[in-house]
């Protein structure tokens, strides 16, 4: 472990954060040897601290801090104290995550050319595209292991994915496998290999699971340039009378205000804390948040369309055996409005325990259809519906007008809507999900609202002009040149793909661009 650094050493690199996108860019500007210090909200929990029980892991790892909720999505009604679900540890969201490791599609980084003009929907092409980001992908893959690509082999079906692929190729799906996923198949990066214990979902307690915490920090802190500081909550960002920033202000684990001077600020504390962070930054100079002369700043809060679909059938599937997230079908990625809406979705296998599956099956309906689906746990089979949703303006982060966190600070006001693309989107999803358990026999099907939030996407996106977004081409903010965003955040749009590996590959080409830009005295 490094030496702590200095909290008057104004030449190192601050990230708040430490999951995808900030633990990546810690660690790959360290690797260049520049000093960096993560501060991270949550504790630090090692693989032997996870907890193999869904309840009691999502009190040791989830982001439970007040939030409020409101608009005309599901969540405000049946969670409305939990409209995303996301990690507070070191690690972030990478420690839960299942794995999924997708590229964008060419067209989804330029959807206002491809969709058009769309009522109510705020488009913006990408100042980036898909071949300029290839080699970023690539890298990223490699880092990551990410399986069918590099050589790397897949990992073997369970139950759950045999039963989904049998009934996607019954319907006539082609693009049907068991994923590009960042869980060792075979073991690399001096990690195992998957065991198929079936906890992805509460940190994975072999290793082979891909995560900041496991497979970047330390390889960070080994350089001597990298200090993550946990349980440091950063309350606001500091800047001089040019604008430039400065510094963070933190409360530390004992709840004490400290102050840490920094050449540069990043900010990758997810789609809810870093806009809530960059509007809490407010002072005379910025009275509307930091890096908001746009107006952008929270606004554009994507979730992905989501929802579930099971299929119970007269036999045991036991789809909480193996991986979690252990398939895709990717036939339905595509854009093609012949379907009734833009843009695409996949259907990915998934499974919940039982605790969880009686909380999230249909939290607003009682009755002997829900006690027959938990009575029949062992016969259920699961998918997942991941799909683009379109950005909106109304769709947005906001500070609580009288709500305040324990250190007195605004808390994150989270309003969602749904398009009426999304609503057309998922309305296509359920109906092949059940096709597909219905061709192979199902006694019935079961249709599950979305659950809180896990792909939390925008509030601070990219632009190519300043007015129309938060940050440029490299998650640099318009208004202050050594303040940046690292995290699903800065995403234009959401596209159809799990976010994972676009946020780290965005972290490896930002760290490349800071490091070359302090070379040359820019920073």
């Amino acid at each position: 472990m490094p030496a702590p650094y200095d909290l008057n050493d104004s030449s190192v690199f601050v990230i708040v954060g430490s999951g995808a996108g900030g633990g990546t860019l810690g660690t790959q500007l360290a690797l260049k040897g520049i000093d960096t210090v993560i501060l991270e909200a949550g504790k630090r929990h090692e693989t032997w601290d996870f907890i193999n029980d869904e309840w009691d892991s999502f009190s040791q790892l989830a982001w439970t801090d007040k939030r409020l909720t409101s608009g005309s999505w599901d969540i405000t009604k049946t969670f409305p104290n939990l409209p995303a679900w996301i990690v507070k540890s070191v690690g972030g969201s990478t420690v839960h995550w299942a794995g999924a490791s997708l590229r964008f599609q060419e067209h989804e980084f330029k959807t206002k050319t491809h969709y058009g003009e769309m009522a109510g929907a705020n488009l913006l092409d990408w100042p980036i595209d898909l071949k300029e980001m290839e080699p970023w992908y690539a890298m990223a893959e490699d880092r990551m292991g990410v399986t069918r690509t590099n050589g790397i082999p897949g990992l073997p079906g369970n139950n759950n994915f045999k039963v989904l692929e049998a009934g996607a190729k019954k319907i006539g799906y082609k693009e049907v496998h068991t994923g590009n996923m960042a869980i060792n198949s075979e073991p690399r990066d001096e990690r195992s290999s998957c065991l198929q214990i079936g906890f992805c979902f509460q940190g994975c307690k072999s290793g082979a699971k891909w995560s900041t915490l496991v497979a970047e920090i330390p390889k960070g802190e080994a350089t001597g340039r990298l200090e993550v500081r946990p349980s440091c909550q950063v309350l606001r960002i500091e800047h001089d009378d040019a604008g430039k920033v400065t510094g963070v202000v933190y409360a530390d684990a004992d709840g004490v205000e400290q102050r840490q001077k920094a050449r540069g600020i990043a900010v990758a504390g997810n789609s809810i804390e870093s806009p809530r962070l960059l509007l809490n930054s407010h002072s005379s100079k910025f009275p509307d948040g930091l890096a908001n002369s746009s107006g952008q700043v929270g606004r554009n809060y994507m979730r992905h369309t989501t929802g579930s679909v099971y299929g119970l059938f007269d036999k045991p599937v036991h789809m909480y055996r193996g991986t979690t997230m252990a398939g895709i079908v990717r036939d339905e990625a595509r854009h093609d409005t012949s379907r009734g809406f833009a843009g695409g979705y996949e259907l990915e296998t998934l499974s919940l325990g039982l605790p969880f599956m009686a909380a999230f099956l249909d939290p607003q309906k009682w009755g002997r259809d829900f006690s027959d689906a938990l009575d029949n746990y062992k016969n259920l089979a699961g998918l997942w519906i991941v799909g683009e949703d379109m950005p909106s303006e109304d769709n947005r982060i906001t500070l609580a007008s009288d709500d305040k966190d324990a250190f007195g600070m605004p808390v994150a006001s989270v309003h969602f809507d749904d398009h009426e693309n999304d609503k057309a989107m998922r309305e296509h999803a359920y109906k092949q999900g059940s096709a597909i358990y219905d061709s192979i026999g199902a006694l019935k099907t079961i249709h599950t609202p979305p659950y809180p939030s896990t792909h939390n996407l925008g509030t601070n996106r990219m632009s190519e002009a300043a007015a129309d977004g938060v940050v440029n081409r490299f998650g640099q903010t318009h208004d202050i040149p050594n303040l940046f965003v690292s995290d699903g955040s800065q995403f234009t749009t959401g596209a159809a793909e799990n976010p994972t590996l676009t946020i780290v590959a965005l972290a490896l080409r930002q760290a490349d661009h800071i490091a070359t830009r302090m070379s040359r005295g820019e920073l």
